[in-house]
């Protein structure tokens, strides 16, 4: 323990108030700092606070991580001196833990002589950071060409209740499987219990548990648990990448809710909200969060992150906070989901910075341009076509339609986690085969194909094999008529 930190926790004090969550503190001695952890007492029941303002000199405000249940006024306070401080390392490997670290899988403790990291951790400073170029390839054709991600990069996820944002978080987890040899943190925030076991025995009964770790806070947990779980992640993440040199895949589900939980604790303290009832510090805790997720040196985090959007609305002050921060930006469509495009990502709306020449180059970035250049027409054509029917289209148009058409279904894919609900085998696509797909479909090689064989397949040449079927199945079906 260093000097500064052995003086802050010299003193001692008392709960005062106890509001829910919020607890008031009057401190004996130099007052904690910000975000310093402090432990309440009560009999039996310990409490761990962070403290979150200053209200007098003698009197600070703290918001507590977990229930408060059983704590009362002249409780004893003890000061840590220090920020939240989880374990880190190797013997966190494998395990399912809580926002301070401690095991919530039923398993063995954590050996007491693990090393201990505070959540709260400055960005690496620009001169230490490198950009992110080299793809990180997902097998999942949509994202492949239209939102290339990249290790080190932030990859978002957005879309509203029921859309498939957590099952294309596991699909993406079970693509990294066979392809990635790092580090997966997963931080589950604000989410169900069933969620936590459900990813446990996924990773289990996929071999890559003993590589990964699973942070819980729990939406029956206080807010401020909820609201520092993100953090525990990304200390756990930046120890294997800073200490270890090793790539992490850090993957967060749900970003919204964290957001969410700060927005509660902000209004338990007090704090005039701002637009649409968020705190006053929304930019500041996601940046915080988010310019620590970079690549450092030979190693990086690269981070995937679900993010819940109310009520489908994209001006929603969380999400376009978040998705200033994010490289690759995934939308997911209610309305393709109507349809049964699955996954169900916005062609257009979906975008990625590294979706550049220098990066991916020309021929991939030419592709994904006419791909989404024929889709946008057909939806500009769609209310006509509503009114009127296809028919009376020109030539040219009918022949743009069918393209668009083509295309969607040629971006639809199984999925391996959704195969126990599908019945049908997952699959994954290398990227010059999707291309090679698009391109035909452009070119209109596949006109006179029935859009049914384009659905639900991986390669041009799996939905080659399904159309000679279905072209052998009308042709008996003639025969048997006649």
């Amino acid at each position: 323990m260093t000097d500064a930190r052995a003086k802050r926790a010299e003193g001692s004090g008392k709960v005062v108030a106890v509001r829910g969550p919020v607890l008031d503190i009057a401190i004996e001695g130099g007052l904690p700092e910000l975000h310093d952890a402090v432990i309440v007492t009560e009999g039996d029941v310990t409490v761990l606070a962070e403290v979150q303002a200053h209200l007098t000199d003698r009197v600070v405000r703290a918001i507590a991580m977990h229930p408060t249940q059983g704590v009362a006024r002249g409780a004893a306070v003890a000061l840590t001196g220090a920020p939240i401080e989880v374990p880190v390392g190797d013997a966190v490997l494998g395990r399912l833990v809580n926002i301070m670290g401690e095991p919530a899988d039923r398993g063995t403790a954590i050996p007491p002589g693990t090393p201990r990291r505070p959540i709260h951790a400055p960005a690496p400073s620009i001169s230490r950071q490198r950009g992110a170029t080299e793809l990180f390839s997902t097998g999942i054709k949509v994202i492949d060409l239209l939102a290339p991600l990249a290790q080190g990069g932030k990859a978002a996820m957005f879309g509203g209740a029921g859309v498939g944002k957590t099952v294309l978080v596991m699909e993406l987890i079970h693509a990294m499987v066979a392809g990635y040899s790092g580090i997966s943190v997963f931080a589950g925030v604000g989410e169900r219990c069933r969620e936590g076991h459900e990813m446990l025995n996924e990773m289990k009964s996929t071999g890559v548990l003993d590589q990964t770790v699973l942070v819980y806070g729990q939406m029956n947990e206080p807010p401020g648990a909820r609201w520092r779980v993100p953090l525990t992640a990304m200390t756990i993440s930046e120890y294997f990448r800073d200490e270890k040199s090793r790539n992490v895949l850090l993957l967060m589900d749900n970003v919204f809710r964290f957001v969410q939980a700060g927005s509660e604790v902000s209004g338990l303290l007090g704090r005039m909200p701002s637009r649409v009832g968020y705190q006053p510090t929304l930019e500041t805790e996601v940046a915080d969060l988010q310019e620590r997720i970079a690549s450092v040196g030979n190693a990086s985090v690269t981070a995937i992150e679900a993010v819940y959007v109310p009520a489908d609305d994209f001006t929603d002050p969380a999400v376009g906070a978040i998705s200033s921060h994010v490289d690759s930006m995934v939308v997911l469509s209610r309305q393709l989901a109507a349809e049964g495009i699955y996954p169900a990502i916005d062609p257009i709306a979906t975008t990625s910075i590294l979706l550049d020449p220098t990066v991916v180059g020309q021929d991939h970035v030419d592709i994904a341009g006419r791909v989404r250049e024929v889709i946008e027409h057909y939806r500009e054509l769609r209310d006509v076509i509503a009114l009127l029917g296809v028919e009376e289209l020109g030539a040219e148009e009918r022949r743009a339609v069918g393209r668009a058409r083509r295309l969607q279904r040629f971006l639809t894919q199984p999925f391996f986690v959704a195969a126990g609900f599908s019945g049908m085998e997952g699959r994954s696509v290398q990227l010059k085969d999707t291309i090679a797909g698009c391109r035909a479909i452009l070119d209109g090689e596949c006109d006179d194909w029935e859009e049914s064989a384009l659905y639900m397949i991986g390669t041009l040449d799996e939905a080659r094999d399904k159309q000679k079927k279905l072209k052998d199945r009308d042709a008996a079906r003639t025969r048997v008529g006649a």
